[in-house]
C-alpha cells in the first residue's frame, strides 16, 4: 500500500507540475501574440475560429515591414465600452437581441516619421500605455489621442450604436472616404490625408456644400440614417418594405475644389464610381507631398561642382538683369476676377477710346530709343538695362562658362538623372496619373485648352482648304482686278488663263505648296512653298494683305480659319503676321487692314514677326543702314503709345498684339558680334547683322517701349523669337538672356549647359516636331521627347500648317504624331497642353480661368485637374525635381561664395612686404593676375575652365608662408 500510494504522489505532483509549466507557457505566447492575432482579420475563420497558421506564412509575416503593417493599417474591433466582447472573431449582442459579427477588415491609421509608416509609433506607444483589448484597445476606454488633438478613426468613433456596428459589418452604408483591403503606399497616404484632413473636420453632413474647418479636437461620430427595426434586427439581410433612404453626403475639403464623396446606396459599388473615388484620393495625396518616388542620393559636393554651381547662379542671375518684368507680377494681380474672353476684358476690340496724349519727348540714340520728360532731354525717363556693349559682353561670358568642360560635365550629368528620375515615376505612378485623370468630369484631351504657340499667319490654312478657297473665288469672282502686272490690270480669270490654268485642272498636287523632300536643309526652296502653283503673284493675290485689291482675300480666308477655330472651342492660335521694316507706313496699312476687315477671335492673338532681310532692303536701295530699319519698326510705336489720336486704328491693332518674334534663315553662315561691332547709324554694309545685333536692339527698343506703355496703362509685348533652330549656339544664348520663349530651341541637345539653364529657369520652347523633320532633323532624331521628360517646358506647335500638315486640325494632328511615335500617355498630351497655355501671350485673367487662379504657380498649387485635366501628381513630381535642382545649385553656390570670400580675406591679411610675387615681373606678376582672377570666382572678367581644380587652386596659393 505504501508503494501504490507513493506512486500515486507522484504522479500526482509530476502531473501538477507539468500542467503548471503548460499554463505557464500558455500565457507566456497569450502575452505575446495574443494581441496580434485578436487584430489580425486573415487569421480570423468565418466563424470566429482560428485558422491555422503555416510556416510559410510565419516567415512571411516575420519580417519587420510586414509585422509593423500588419499592426498599424488594420486595427479591427468592436467599439469601445461594448458588452459582450469576447475577442477577435467573437459575436456579440445588439439591442433588439440579435447577435452581430465583428469586424473582419477594420480602418486604417496613418501618420509617422523617421521611415516608419504612419502614426505607427504613435499606436505602438498608445499599446504600452493602455493594453491592448481584443479590438487593439483596453475594454470600456476610447482611443487616445494621437495627432493634432484628433483621436483615430476606429469604429469606436465611426459607429456610435452597436446597431450601427452591426449594419456597418454586413457591407452596407460603408463610408465612402475609408478603403478596406490591403493598401499600397501610395494609397495608404492617400488614405492618411482623407481621415486626418476631412473626418476631424466634418460639419453639416446634411448639406451639399463644402465643409467648413472644425475647431474641435474630438471627431464627430458618423451619424447614419435611422434604419426601421426590421432592418436592424436582420443585420445584413435586407428587410422588406420601401428601401432605407441614402446616407447624407461627406463633404470631403481639399484643392483646388471640394470633393464630394457619396456613400453608396448599396453595397454594389460600380467601377467608374470606385476608379473616381479612388482617383480623387490619389489627388489629394499628391497635394500634400505624398506619392511614390525615388530619392536619389546627393553625392557630396566637391569644389568643382561648387564652382559649377556658383557660374551658373551667375548665369541665371544675368538672366534676371536683362529680362523685361511688368511692374505688377501674376501675384499682385491674383485678386483679379477671371475672364473667360479676351474680348470680356478689353470690351468691344474695334471701339476707339481717346486717351490723352503724353508731354514726352522720344528719339533714337544708338539705334535705341531714348523716352525724355520734355524736349530740353534733361531727364531720361526709359533707357534699357544695358548697353550694347555690356550684352555683348555678358553674351561672350556666357559663352565661354557653358563651353567648359567642367560645366558641360557637371550639367550632362544632371540631365540625364532627371531624365531617370522621370522614367521612375512613369513606372511607379501612370495608372495613379490616369484614375486621377478620370476623377475629373467632362475633362479629356480633347476639351482642354490647346494653344498653337508658334504658326505663321499667311500658312494658317490647310491646302485643301486653300484650293477650296481659289476654285470658289474663280468661280464667283473671276472678273475681279486682282492685280497690276506688266503695265496693265488684269482680272483673276486672266491671270489664270496666263498660267494656262482652268478651274477643272485645279487640285492639291498642282497648288505644289506640300513640303517635301526636296526641301531638307533647304530653306530656300521651303520658302518657296508660299507660292501656290509656283507663282508670286498668286501668293500676292491671296496670302497678301498689302495689294491691290487691300487684301480681301486673305480677310476673307482668315474669318474661315476663324470659324474653325471657334467651333472647336477648346483650340487657340497666335497667329504671327510680319512687319518688314521698309517702310513705317507698314503699320498703318496692316492696322487697317485687321480693323477694317474685322479680324478678331477669342481664340486667336496676334504676334509681330520681323524678318532678319536689312541685306536684301539694302541692296534694293530701299533703307541705308540698319538703324533706318529699327527706326520704320518702332518708330510708329511710340508715336501711337505718345498719343494714340495719331494712328487711332493703329492704337486698337495693339490691343490685340502680345509679342513680337525674329524670323529667318538661321542656318545662314554669320560673323558673331562682339562688343567693338559699329553702332546702327554706322552699319552701312551690304551684309547682314548677325543674330544676337538684331536680337539686341530689337529687345532694347521693346524693352524702353513696354516700360512706356506700361506707364500709360497700356499692354505690353514679349520678345520670343525663333532660335535655335539651326545655326551657331550664340543664338541660343541669346535668346536666354533677352527671351521670355523661343520657337524650336532643337539646338539645346547640343549643348547640356544651355539646355540645363533653360530647364532651371523654365523657358518656354514651343516645338514643332513636325517642321524640323521636313527642314533641319529627322522627326526620330528629335530631342522633344528627352527635353519633355527631363523636365523643360515644352510646348507642340505646327509652324506651317499650309506646308507639313493635311487635316483642317494641324494642332490635334501635331499631337497625334507625336503621341503615336513616342508613345506619350493622356498625361503626357494635357502636360504639354498646359504648357501652351503657360507659354501664350493671352492675358493674365483669361489664364487664371483656363488653369487656375493660381497658374503662375509650379506644382499642383498652380494647377486645377478640373480644368486641365493635369494629375496634381504629375506636377508635384516636377515642383519637387526642380526644387531639388535649384537647391542644390543655390547651396554649391553659396558655398563656393563663402570660399572666395575666405580666400580674399587671408590674402587681405597678409602684408605687403610678404607677398613677395607683387613686388617682381614676369612669372611674378603673371601669377598675381591669376590669383586674382581665382579670387573673382572665375567671373565674366576671368578664365573658368583651364586646367585641372588642383592646378587652379594651386594658382591661387602664393606663397608657403601664407
Amino acid at each position: 500500500m505504501t508503494s501504490t500510494s507513493d506512486t500515486k504522489w507522484s504522479t500526482f505532483l509530476g502531473g501538477l507540475l507539468l500542467g503548471s509549466t503548460l499554463a505557464t507557457g500558455a500565457l507566456y505566447f497569450a502575452a505575446k501574440y495574443g494581441p496580434r492575432l485578436a487584430n489580425g482579420a486573415e487569421n480570423t475563420g468565418p466563424n470566429g475560429a482560428s485558422k491555422p497558421t503555416t510556416r510559410r506564412k510565419q516567415a512571411r509575416s516575420s519580417s519587420p515591414t510586414r509585422r509593423q503593417q500588419a499592426f498599424w493599417q488594420y486595427r479591427p474591433g468592436p467599439p469601445a465600452g461594448a458588452a459582450g466582447t469576447a475577442g477577435a472573431g467573437s459575436k456579440e449582442p445588439t439591442a433588439n437581441g440579435q447577435v452581430a459579427p465583428n469586424l473582419a477588415n477594420g480602418h486604417a491609421h496613418f501618420g509617422g516619421q523617421d521611415g516608419e509608416e504612419p502614426f505607427a509609433a504613435a499606436a505602438r506607444r498608445s499599446v504600452q500605455q493602455h493594453g491592448a483589448g481584443p479590438g487593439g484597445l483596453k475594454q470600456d476606454e476610447s482611443e487616445p489621442d494621437l495627432t493634432d488633438g484628433r483621436p483615430l478613426l476606429t469604429s469606436s468613433s465611426l459607429y456610435s450604436q452597436p446597431s450601427d456596428l452591426a449594419l456597418a459589418a454586413s457591407g452596407a452604408h460603408r463610408p465612402a472616404a475609408v478603403l478596406t483591403g490591403p493598401a499600397n503606399r501610395s494609397n495608404a497616404a492617400a488614405q492618411q490625408f482623407m481621415r486626418a484632413a476631412s473626418y476631424g473636420n466634418l460639419q453639416g453632413l446634411g448639406t451639399a456644400g463644402a465643409a467648413a474647418p472644425s475647431s474641435s479636437a474630438q471627431v464627430q461620430p458618423y451619424k447614419y440614417p435611422q434604419q426601421p427595426d426590421s432592418a436592424r434586427t436582420a443585420g445584413a439581410t435586407a428587410a422588406p418594405g420601401p428601401p432605407a433612404q441614402p446616407p447624407p453626403a461627406v463633404v470631403v475639403p481639399s484643392f483646388p475644389l471640394a470633393i464630394t464623396a457619396q456613400p453608396p446606396p448599396s453595397p454594389v459599388v460600380t467601377t467608374a464610381d470606385a476608379m473616381a473615388s479612388e482617383g480623387r484620393l490619389i489627388e489629394d495625396a499628391a497635394m500634400h507631398d505624398q506619392y511614390c518616388r525615388v530619392i536619389t542620393p546627393e553625392p557630396i559636393p566637391t569644389e568643382e561642382t561648387e564652382e559649377v554651381c556658383y557660374l551658373l547662379k551667375q548665369a541665371m542671375d544675368l538672366r534676371s538683369k536683362w529680362l523685361f518684368r511688368p511692374l505688377l507680377s501674376p501675384e499682385q494681380q491674383a485678386h483679379l476676377p477671371e475672364a473667360t474672353t479676351f474680348s470680356q476684358l478689353i470690351g468691344d476690340p474695334f471701339a476707339y477710346r481717346p486717351v490723352e496724349a503724353a508731354p514726352w519727348h522720344y528719339e533714337m540714340e544708338g539705334g535705341v530709343m531714348a523716352v525724355y520728360a520734355d524736349t530740353s532731354k534733361q531727364q531720361l525717363l526709359f533707357g534699357p538695362p544695358g548697353s550694347a556693349v555690356d550684352f555683348f559682353t555678358d553674351m561672350h561670358w556666357l559663352l565661354k562658362i557653358s563651353n567648359a568642360g567642367h560645366v558641360r560635365t557637371f550639367t550632362h550629368h544632371r540631365l540625364l538623372l532627371l531624365e531617370q528620375k522621370f522614367n521612375l515615376h512613369v513606372m511607379l505612378n501612370a495608372d495613379k496619373e490616369f484614375l486621377a485623370q478620370k476623377s475629373a468630369p467632362h475633362r479629356d484631351f480633347y476639351n482642354v485648352r490647346k494653344v498653337d504657340t508658334h504658326v505663321h499667319h499667311s500658312a494658317c490654312m490647310h491646302q485643301k482648304h486653300l484650293l477650296r478657297f481659289i476654285k470658289s473665288k474663280l468661280k464667283k469672282e473671276a472678273d475681279e482686278v486682282v492685280i497690276f502686272r506688266d503695265g496693265k490690270y488684269l482680272t483673276l480669270k486672266e491671270v489664270f488663263e496666263s498660267l494656262n490654268l482652268t478651274p477643272y485642272d485645279l487640285n492639291v498636287d498642282n497648288l505644289d505648296v506640300h513640303a517635301d523632300k526636296n526641301i531638307f536643309h533647304r530653306f530656300d526652296k521651303f520658302n518657296l512653298k508660299y507660292n501656290p502653283f509656283g507663282q508670286s503673284r498668286l501668293r500676292e493675290i491671296f496670302i497678301k494683305q498689302d495689294n491691290l485689291i487691300h487684301g480681301r482675300f486673305l480677310a476673307e480666308l482668315t474669318k474661315e480659319v476663324f470659324a474653325d477655330l471657334e467651333a472647336s472651342k477648346y483650340q487657340h492660335t497666335e497667329y504671327r503676321i510680319s512687319v518688314y521694316g521698309r517702310k513705317p507706313v507698314e503699320w498703318d496699312t496692316l492696322a487697317a487692314w485687321v480693323v477694317q476687315n474685322r479680324l478678331y477671335s477669342d481664340n486667336n492673338a496676334w504676334l509681330i514677326q520681323i524678318p532678319r532681310l536689312y541685306n536684301v532692303y539694302k541692296e534694293q536701295g530701299i533703307i541705308d543702314n540698319f538703324e533706318q530699319l529699327l527706326a520704320n519698326i518702332f518708330q510708329p510705336l511710340f508715336e501711337v503709345t505718345a498719343d494714340p489720336a495719331s494712328h487711332p486704328q493703329l492704337h486698337i491693332f495693339l490691343q490685340m498684339v502680345v509679342g513680337f518674334d525674329l524670323v529667318d534663315d538661321e542656318s545662314k553662315p554669320e560673323r558673331r558680334p562682339n562688343k567693338h561691332m559699329p553702332s546702327p547709324r554706322d552699319w552701312s554694309s551690304k551684309h547682314n547683322p548677325a543674330y544676337a545685333y538684331y536680337a539686341y536692339y530689337m529687345y532694347a527698343n521693346l524693352y524702353v517701349l513696354n516700360k512706356m506703355r506700361e506707364a500709360r496703362g497700356f499692354s505690353t509685348f514679349t520678345l520670343r523669337p525663333h532660335a535655335g533652330e539651326a545655326g551657331d549656339i550664340d543664338h541660343l544664348v541669346s535668346a536666354f538672356l533677352l527671351a521670355e520663349n523661343i520657337a524650336h530651341g532643337i539646338n539645346l541637345r547640343k549643348s547640356p549647359s544651355l539646355q540645363y539653364l533653360f530647364y532651371m529657369a523654365q523657358i518656354g520652347l514651343c516645338m514643332s516636331p513636325l517642321s524640323n523633320n521636313s527642314l533641319f532633323l529627322d522627326y526620330h532624331r528629335n530631342p522633344f521627347p528627352a527635353f519633355f521628360a527631363r523636365g523643360l517646358s515644352v510646348s507642340l506647335s505646327t509652324d506651317d500648317p499650309l506646308q507639313i500638315h493635311l487635316t483642317k486640325e494641324p494642332l490635334v494632328e501635331e499631337y497625334s504624331v507625336a503621341a503615336q511615335v513616342w508613345k506619350m500617355s493622356s498625361t503626357d498630351l494635357c502636360e504639354i497642353a498646359r504648357n501652351s497655355v503657360v507659354h501664350s501671350g493671352f492675358p493674365h485673367q483669361v489664364k487664371m480661368h483656363w488653369v487656375h487662379t493660381t497658374y503662375w504657380r509650379p506644382g499642383p498649387e498652380g494647377n486645377n485637374i478640373q480644368k486641365t485635366n493635369v494629375p496634381a501628381l504629375r506636377l508635384r513630381f516636377r515642383a519637387d525635381c526642380q526644387g531639388e535642382e535649384a537647391g542644390l545649385v543655390m547651396s554649391g553656390a553659396a558655398n563656393h561664395a563663402a570660399r572666395l570670400r575666405a580666400r580674399e580675406a587671408v590674402s587681405a591679411a597678409v602684408p605687403a612686404a610678404r607677398r613677395p610675387w607683387e613686388a617682381g615681373s614676369g612669372a611674378d606678376a603673371r601669377m598675381c593676375n591669376q590669383q586674382q582672377q581665382q579670387q573673382r570666382g572665375c567671373g565674366r572678367g576671368g578664365g573658368t575652365g583651364h586646367g585641372t581644380m588642383e592646378e587652379r587652386r594651386s594658382a591661387w596659393q602664393p606663397s608657403e608662408h601664407t
